[in-house]
């Protein structure tokens, strides 16, 4: 059988053997235009995953965790500062930098496999390829069985797993996820989470996951980067020392948890009701 998408054999040119970080941004802002005038949405971020790392944002509402991200995935543009993935400068969207949004945007005339396929079929790869790995990450999804449904007949954490394994199907290094599990219910959400952690270890991507839920950041990273309000600047980093494997409802009462959980708390907290024009 052929290897899961991203199984590690070796390690990759500019990975853990060179010391390199896998993703590093240095004194990244960005400013949009409105109608009122500049708007600067983050100023001066710094920001290093190692290869590996699971990292999640969490910050105010609209504070621009989001476009931070999309900035990190080349499809915005940062206004000024430097991004890089393995050294490389960042200068658009590239394959090997895979997100999962929200909304799970599926092709709604395709059935899952379809949409899993997608990718692959668009870089010209053969048909019994394409549809032997789809199975493989259909399966590791857990969507075995649903292979010919539409997803308008998908239940909503069902299509967030399609869209998981859309991405993954293209064996990115980097992982892009942007609240994916926010717009699912409760019970279905610590399975997505506890499914995602399986691939992640299974893989060791880099993981980059934007959350408004501080419980879902401590138990999926290994390290929190805490944003300000707008502009975003980075407020804090903790690295959450909890071990692994992770059990969502034994950490819970552990010290180390309710010192990160009160930290980040209180971080947010400060930022509440600041002005979100508030000078630099």
């Amino acid at each position: 059988m052929m290897p899961f998408p991203g199984d590690v054999v070796e390690p990759a040119p500019g990975s853990e053997s060179s010391g390199m970080p896998k993703i590093r941004a240095t004194g990244v802002r960005k400013q949009f235009t409105s109608r009122r005038g500049p708007v600067l949405a983050i100023d001066r971020i710094d920001f290093v995953a190692e290869p590996g790392e699971f990292i999640s944002i969490v910050g105010p509402s609209g504070c621009g965790k989001s476009t931070f991200l999309y900035i990190l995935g080349g499809f915005i543009a940062a206004s000024s500062g430097d991004v890089r993935v393995d050294d490389v400068p960042v200068k658009g969207a590239d394959p090997n930098r895979g997100i999962v949004f929200q909304e799970f945007v599926l092709f709604p005339w395709k059935t899952v496999l379809g949409n899993v396929t997608y990718g692959l079929a668009r870089q010209g790869v053969p048909r019994h390829e394409r549809k032997e790995r789809a199975r493989e990450l259909i399966d590791t999804v857990k969507l075995t069985g649903f292979e010919k449904h539409y997803p308008k007949e998908l239940s909503g954490g069902m299509k967030q797993r399609v869209a998981l394994a859309r991405t993954l199907i293209m064996d990115p290094d980097v992982l892009l996820m942007d609240e994916p599990f926010g717009a699912i219910d409760a019970q279905t959400r610590v399975v997505l989470q506890a499914e995602l952690l399986q691939i992640w270890e299974r893989t060791t991507k880099t993981v980059v996951f934007v959350t408004h839920s501080v419980e879902e950041a401590l138990y999926l990273s290994d390290k929190v980067y805490v944003l300000s309000h707008r502009p975003a600047r980075v407020r804090e980093i903790l690295d959450v020392d909890l071990p692994r494997p992770r059990d969502p409802e034994a950490i819970l009462g552990t010290p180390e948890y309710v010192r990160l959980h009160k930290r980040i708390w209180a971080l947010l907290q400060e930022e509440r009701g600041k002005d979100v024009d508030e000078p630099g």
